[in-house]
């Protein structure tokens, strides 16, 4: 007799994600990366690059994905995703003033640096491919009042650079690749490293930053109280006197 074995969903586990939900896993973790705050963990390079490793096994594999159906749900969640992390900036910017973890705060001081020197066209595209900015950038982008219009055309263009790229390099490596899902998770860890890196180098230079300050900051005035108490005795004598 035929044994069901239970598929258990993690939403960390890109391989599990894809397995169970296929293309619908696809949209809804794009979308709550890109659209929800509460989202930022999210695996969203990993889940678009495993899911072009997976569309590009046969259609035997237990794994199969559709080119077909990824591509445009993944397109769907970072636009969709985007623009609603927009109008909740729009509408509840305030939140955004005291973020409850400390690495949002330095995402969405980041993301405000990135409007700063590219400017807002910019910086909207090039936050799609840096994790936790892309998700603080939409919000960001409401709160600060910038034109639906413009905020619209820019994310769409990096949203779709990102999706399809990031899905059509994992694609094209499975194509190149025979059995390339039996190799898949020590894909997803390179490319989850490769992820992190713009957060590591933020950290360091962060760090660095905050060691030089701390360096050039004056030496402690501890001994002024002393300093004026004994400089006080002669006159207190002379009163006395």
């Amino acid at each position: 007799m035929p044994h069901a074995v239970p598929v258990a969903l993690s939403l960390l586990d890109s391989r599990s994600l894809l397995s169970g939900a296929g293309a619908l896993a696809v949209f809804l973790i794009i979308f709550a990366e890109t659209g929800l705050l509460i989202g930022f963990f999210l695996p969203g390079d990993t889940l678009l690059f495993s899911a072009g490793v997976l569309c590009a096994t046969s259609g035997q594999s237990a794994g199969h994905l559709s080119l077909a159906a990824v591509l445009p749900a993944a397109a769907a969640g970072a636009l969709a995703g985007a623009q609603a992390g927009f109008w909740i900036g729009r509408q509840a910017g305030h939140v955004l003033d005291r973020p409850s973890r400390p690495r949002l705060a330095s995402a969405i001081h980041r993301a405000h640096a990135a409007m700063d020197r590219f400017g807002v066209r910019r910086a909207i595209v090039l936050a799609r491919f840096i994790p936790v900015v892309r998700t603080v950038i939409n919000p960001v982008a409401g709160a600060a009042g910038i034109p639906a219009g413009i905020f619209t055309l820019w994310q769409a263009i990096g949203g779709l650079a990102w999706t399809v790229g990031v899905t059509m390099a994992g694609y094209a490596l499975g194509s190149r690749i025979s059995g390339i899902d039996r190799y898949l998770l020590p894909g997803v860890a390179v490319i989850v490293a490769a992820s992190l890196i713009p957060v590591l180098i933020e950290v360091l230079r962060r760090r660095a930053t905050r060691s030089r300050g701390a360096a050039s900051e004056p030496p402690d005035q501890a001994a002024g109280p002393a300093g004026t108490s004994q400089a006080s005795q002669p006159a207190d004598s002379e009163r006395r006197a």
